[in-house]
């Protein structure tokens, strides 16, 4: 049996906004495709409940905050950068290719060290 991880996500807005519904689409657009129903999303609207932005320290929105699986991320936009997004709720890694570090094998068999971009 795969375990799979459950994303438990908070979106805080201020009412009905451009900024807001953007980023609600835009974070639903993202769940939808690359989550697969294995999230909770809360939406919170900081001007109906201004004490729960207060307890979570929320100083601007929309902020989206990945609670579940740690660590604790928070994202403040409208979450139009839809990379940035994915490497926030770290969904998404930059990959590195063999050549970000041009090793050279002889050095590494002689004991010798290479750090990455070091030119041979």
């Amino acid at each position: 049996m795969t375990f799979r991880k459950t994303y438990i996500l908070k979106l805080y807005v201020a009412g009905n906004t451009p900024n807001s519904m953007r980023a609600l689409k835009t974070l639903r657009d993202i769940l939808e495709s690359e989550f697969r129903g294995v999230y909770a999303l809360k939406v919170i609207d900081v001007l109906k409940n201004p004490q729960l932005a207060e307890e979570d320290k929320i100083l601007a929105t929309p902020t989206l905050a990945k609670i579940l699986p740690p660590p604790v991320r928070r994202i403040i936009g409208d979450l139009s950068d839809r990379d940035r997004v994915l490497i926030g709720l770290d969904l998404l890694y930059e990959e590195l290719s063999e050549e970000d570090f041009n090793l050279d094998i002889d050095d590494l068999e002689a004991g010798g060290e290479v750090s990455p971009h070091e030119s041979s």
